[in-house]
Formats: C-alpha cells, sequence, structure tokens
C-alpha cells in the first residue's frame, strides 16, 4: 500500500517510524511519504490560506494551492488558473516540481518519511483500486472499523490535513467531479487544531489490518466493533491472577476453553449494553443463540424479532 500525507507540518507523521508502523515499511508492506503544502505555494511567505469568503473568524486554506498539490499527487492535468511566479518568486515552484520528480522516482525521500514497498508484496490490495482521497472534517459522517476494513483493501490513499477553519468546500467537490474517490470523515464528536491527528488514527486504524502487519493476526479478530456483530470486546486480565486483593474472574483460571469463550461472549454483551446499546440493536437476532436471547432478555432487550428492541418501547 502506497499512503501520501500533505500537511503544513509533514515533520509531525515521523512517528510513522516507530513501532509496528515503522516495522510495516521496513518489510515494504506500506509505503508512507508525507509531503509539505507550502511546497505548491507561489508567492514569497509560502501560504496557503485566505479569510473566508462572506467573512467570519479564522481563515480558510486555498484551492489553489491544494489543487496544484494533489494535481501532482494523482498525476492529473494541472488547471491552475494562476499567472506564473514572478521570478524572486519560484522557490516554491522550484521545490513542488522536485518533488513531483521525486515522487516518480522509486526510493526517492519525500520530506524524510520514506519505506520501500513490493507492490506484490500485499495481495490483500486486490479490493480497491484506489487512489482514494481523504479528507478529516469533524462535519462529516463518523469514520468506523467498517470503513478501516474497506480502506486497507486499496493499493493507495492519499490524506489531506486541513488546518485553522478548514479546506476550501470546493476542494473535495472538485475531484468528485474529476472521478476520484473521496472521501471525508469525522473521528469523533469533537474538534482539533488540525487534521494530522485525525490522519494518524485513520492511519493505524487502516494499516493494522493489513495481512503481515501484527505478529499475531490472531490478534485483530475478536476486537471492538470487528466482524458481522460489532461488540465491544471482553475485558482482558494477566498474571499475577491476585493482585493487590483482587483477582481475575475465576472461570478464566478453569483451563475450561468452551467455559471462557462464554463468559467473554457475556461480558462483550452486558458491556455493549451498557456503553453502546445502539450496536445491540443493530445485532441480527437469528444469528444469537439461546443463551445470547436470554441474556438480552435479561438486559431489558426483547429478542424475538429482526433485531433487538429495547423492552417498554414501541418500536
Amino acid at each position: 500500500m502506497q499512503i501520501d500525507i500533505v500537511s503544513v507540518f509533514p515533520e509531525y507523521f515521523d512517528v510513522t517510524g516507530l513501532s509496528l508502523l515503522g516495522k510495516a515499511q521496513e518489510k515494504g508492506l506500506v509505503t508512507i511519504r508525507a509531503h509539505n503544502l507550502r511546497n505548491w505555494t507561489h508567492d514569497v511567505h509560502h501560504s496557503v490560506d485566505d479569510t473566508p469568503v462572506g467573512g467570519g473568524a479564522g481563515m480558510v486554506m486555498k484551492p489553489e494551492v491544494w489543487g496544484q498539490c494533489l494535481d501532482d499527487l494523482l498525476d492529473m492535468p494541472d488547471e491552475s488558473t494562476q499567472q506564473q511566479p514572478s521570478t524572486d518568486q519560484t522557490a516554491g515552484t522550484a521545490d513542488a516540481e522536485e518533488q513531483k520528480e521525486a515522487m516518480k522516482s522509486s526510493g526517492d525521500k519525500s520530506d524524510g518519511i520514506v519505506a520501500e514497498a513490493d507492490s506484490s508484496a500485499n495481495s490483500h490490495e486486490a479490493g480497491l483500486a484506489g487512489p482514494i482521497l481523504i479528507f478529516p472534517n469533524p462535519s462529516a459522517p463518523l469514520f468506523t472499523q467498517a470503513d478501516a476494513t474497506e480502506l486497507s483493501r486499496t493499493k493507495r490513499l492519499i490524506f489531506g490535513c486541513g488546518r485553522y477553519e478548514g479546506y476550501d468546500a470546493r476542494i473535495p467537490d472538485y475531484y468528485r467531479n474529476q472521478g476520484v474517490d473521496v472521501r471525508e470523515y469525522s473521528i469523533g464528536d469533537y474538534v482539533l487544531n488540525g487534521g494530522e491527528v485525525a490522519v494518524s488514527v485513520m492511519l493505524e486504524a487502516i494499516t493494522r489490518l493489513l495481512p503481515g502487519f501484527m505478529g499475531n493476526p490472531e490478534s485483530i479478530v475478536q476486537e471492538s466493533y470487528t466482524g458481522d456483530e460489532p461488540l465491544l470486546e471482553y475485558r482482558q486480565y494477566t498474571r499475577p491472577t491476585t493482585w493487590r486483593g483482587m483477582a481475575v474472574p475465576e472461570i478464566l483460571t478453569s483451563g475450561d476453553h468452551g467455559k471462557v469463550d462464554r463468559f467473554r461472549r457475556d461480558e462483550a454483551i452486558r458491556r455493549t449494553s451498557q456503553i453502546r446499546p445502539d450496536l445491540i440493536a443493530r445485532l441480527d437476532c437469528t444469528t444469537l443463540d439461546k443463551h445470547d436471547r436470554r441474556l438480552l432478555e435479561d438486559l431489558g432487550w426483547r429478542a424475538s424479532g429482526t433485531h433487538p428492541v429495547r423492552q417498554g418501547t414501541n418500536e
């Protein structure tokens, strides 16, 4: 998988060289390149923002700069209507040309974050052709585990990190009109200073699903929000079995794997019912066994229909 990240703070992504993501790059499972958006500016101050049309606080990222950057990354014809920069403004243009050449040359470095990737190393990438252009946006649909799973099957992702009051709304619209698969995602009901944190979250959620990324592939099978019936994961324990007077549940030390599985399943259902009842309401009752349905009834759900419904409601 090839991943390009555009930001005014590309050094933020130096951390992608750490831990499992760093090892995945060393193994050639993924290539990550961070690009400085200012390399596509033409003015002496390398400006990437301007005041909002219609007034208001803050600044908005300009479409001209993003357009030239994304045209290069997507290898699209230059649709810029800007005039050629004057002689004393050519630094940004030269940088952008160097950046474009670097992207075409296998193994070149871009803003200090590179990993060589074997294009044949990941058969998992056959799912989506790509490239997919992704912008974090607190006003967008919520990014979910299902989205991470889908995106982990593509060959190339391009992330755009907004700043200030965000990016000009015409940017994603333009590329959608050009036939590019453009996604906008929120990672939660809160606002950040910029898109870098959100991109880091999505990046980790996606890449950890690549085959060969995790040392033990079973680690990602039974997790919160995963699978056809996404429940919250049961709680985990390790040794010592008694710590500061608190013992792990006795059933976990019984050696009876069937009982352990049932205990964990029950706890997952209980936790999900308490913390995320919306996930319980999405379950398919036809896939639940008698024990599941009985437990849901005890927790205040009717499980006799297509989906569980809170007792006492008219749904």
